[in-house]
């Protein structure tokens, strides 16, 4: 088994309480574990990929102009890694291992080579975390279900703005795509 690991918009507009789009003390919480299971992954040797939303300043054709505020846009400290995983990150940034994605939609696989890289590395499972876990981190699992890889969503990696909707999603993981939730 082949596995990565995709840590999904865990950037400071998703996590800082002055974040533009704020999950807030849930997504805080959630820091050590991403560091520790990201860092895990990286000195494993499996993938880990950073998908990292990004939007143009401005831009009316983007879908989610009219749902939400500006959010992660290009050059801003809003769409920078949030805490200790921005250090992470630029520590193992040239490894073949890491891999950092922008992605302009919920799903990590929209839009994105993602699928590409993991195949030509004949990985098989997936291991995600991030925010928020009833948006990007469950449309990126949906896409993943439909491309036939093993899903593993890490319940202590994962936070929303809206408690209702990570519980749901929770549930949705594991007996509609058949994930372990770790």
């Amino acid at each position: 088994m082949k596995r990565a690991l995709i840590v999904i918009d865990y950037t400071n507009d998703f996590v800082e309480n002055e974040g533009a789009l704020t999950c807030g003390p849930p997504a805080q919480a959630l820091e050590k574990y991403i560091h520790d299971v990201t860092e895990t992954f990286i000195t494993e040797e499996d993938l880990v990929v950073f998908g990292v939303d990004v939007h143009e300043e401005g831009d009316p054709y983007h879908p989610e102009t009219d749902l939400f505020p500006p959010h992660n846009i290009r050059g801003t400290k809003g769409r920078e890694l949030y805490g200790s995983l921005k250090n992470l990150h630029e520590e193992n940034q040239h490894k073949p291992n890491t891999l950092y994605m922008d992605k302009t939609r919920y799903s990590a696989f929209a839009g994105t080579d993602l699928d590409l890289k993991l195949r030509e590395r004949g990985i098989t499972d997936l291991h995600l975390v991030g925010v928020c876990t009833d948006i990007c981190v469950l449309h990126s699992a949906i896409d993943a279900y439909n491309l036939g890889y093993h899903i593993h969503v890490h319940k202590d990696g994962v936070a929303s703005f809206n408690e209702a909707g990570h519980a749901w999603a929770l549930s949705h993981f594991e007996t509609t795509l058949g994930a372990k939730v770790l």
